[in-house]
């Protein structure tokens, strides 16, 4: 069958993101059905998409939908509008079954099927396509138990993708071109799963609790090959780099070993660490960590689940800065057990994170399938048919959102490295000049004083 995989996501702030899971879902179809990828970032003449569905003339369309809003309660913007407009283009054009996936469906099945009118869904991990494929050739019904939504089936969240997990990457696809000159940064995955706890993280409905680990040597070969591609700088995707240590020191190693000399970054739990570990991701090219700090306040990072404490974060920051890399804590303001004395705490020792950059969200916004939903449910904040499509953010009984933000805002006094939510309009602005003077990577650490 001929399948037309569409990346729907065009937010581009701070940066734009490279949609790495499509890769993925080519790579399960390939070999027995021929693809066509369209990127609705790259749309230079705003008709690549009816090129394509002309030119192609797909059997199936498959739309990933990777975000939902902006998850920023200073300006809560959500992108629903854009999906179904997009879906009318679909429809106008052609009359194939229309497969929806990708995190953000992955996170609201019920709804989109139903607001957007698709055929069929795919939740969790989009490789589950060549599941429906193959039945939709057999002229099946799709498969029970196999995370495949259907309008008027039960949705139930699927065990992880059990099969083999293969990147088909294509540097002559015009969409990566677009990457490079914004950025010239391409991502990548080391394994998928997120074993921690977190209240609020969708991670597992969407990828699962238990760590998969990519083999080290197959993903130096692939950071290879982006390099290669006219890559200059890596970012890791996944959920924290830092939660399997010694599968990340080895993936560390292969990226050497492979010749990889552009730097990278990822995301990182502030959990403890051995000595000389941020040493050795930094001889290997390490170039930006983000710490998913979230709060200061051991009672909230309690309350989180999350699996550190204040004390870990500074000697996590310390690790880091002194193997010399780039470093930024995100926060996470607002959620359960948050107050007036906990922002305090919070805010006061944030003053001793030195040389970073400082992101500051100020709301926790609330997901289905996640305690906090179950958290919310109880205090009576979610009415039963609340539709969570739109932006719902968490209310604190000791502190409002705009309290919260008042205070971070008076705190950063102007200082440009104190960034809320992800800066905005014009932070990006910022970004697109620097990109357009050949600087490339994520670029925030030209906010440091």
């Amino acid at each position: 069958m001929r399948v037309l995989l569409v990346s729907g996501n065009t937010h581009t702030q701070p940066y734009p993101v490279y949609p790495l899971g499509l890769d993925y879902v080519a790579g399960a179809l390939a070999e027995r059905h021929p693809v066509c990828l369209v990127d609705m970032n790259d749309q230079p003449d705003g008709n690549a998409l009816a090129k394509a569905i002309e030119g192609f003339g797909p059997d199936v369309v498959g739309l990933s939908i990777r975000n939902i809003d902006t998850t920023d309660c200073t300006r809560p913007d959500g992108f629903f509008t854009q999906y179904r407009e997009l879906v009318a283009a679909i429809r106008s054009r052609t009359d194939a079954p229309l497969v929806l996936g990708g995190s953000g469906f992955t996170i609201f099945p019920e709804l989109m099927m139903r607001e957007l009118g698709a055929d069929y869904g795919i939740i969790g991990e989009g490789e589950r396509l060549s599941l429906l494929l193959d039945a939709l050739e057999r002229r099946a019904d799709a498969p029970t138990g196999a995370g495949i939504a259907t309008p008027h089936g039960p949705v139930a969240v699927p065990p992880p993708w059990a099969h083999e997990i293969v990147r088909r990457f294509d540097p002559s696809m015009p969409h990566v071109a677009f990457y490079l000159k914004r950025g010239g940064m391409l991502n990548l995955q080391t394994k998928r799963g997120c074993s921690f706890n977190c209240i609020y993280c969708t991670y597992p409905s969407i990828e699962g609790r238990a760590l998969r680990l990519f083999d080290p040597e197959a993903v130096g070969q692939m950071a290879r090959r982006l390099q290669e591609a006219g890559a200059r700088y890596l970012f890791v995707t996944d959920a924290a780099f830092n939660s399997s240590p010694a599968h990340s020191l080895a993936v560390a190693r292969a990226f050497k070993q492979a010749g990889v000399s552009v730097p990278w970054g990822g995301f990182f739990a502030p959990t403890e660490a051995d000595p000389g570990y941020f040493r050795t991701l930094a001889d290997a090219g390490l170039t930006h960590v983000e710490f998913g700090t979230e709060s200061l306040s051991d009672s909230v990072l309690k309350v989180y689940r999350k699996p550190f404490r204040s004390a870990n974060v500074f000697d996590a920051h310390a690790a880091a800065l002194e193997a010399g890399v780039h470093v930024a804590h995100y926060f996470l303001l607002g959620g359960p057990g948050e107050n007036d004395e906990t922002v305090a705490e919070t805010l006061d020792r944030v003053e001793r994170l030195q040389r970073s950059v400082l992101f500051f969200f100020c709301g926790m916004r609330i997901y289905p399938r996640t305690e906090l939903y179950e958290m919310a449910c109880r205090a009576g904040q979610l009415p039963g048919n609340r539709n969570l499509l739109d932006p719902v953010f968490f209310k604190s009984d000791g502190i409002d959102g705009g309290q919260i933000l008042d205070r971070v805002r008076e705190r950063a006094g102007g200082r440009p490295n104190w960034v809320v939510g992800d800066g905005g309009d014009k932070t990006a602005a910022i970004l697109s000049r620097l990109y357009a003077r050949g600087h490339s990577g994520p670029l925030w650490e030209y906010l440091v004083r």
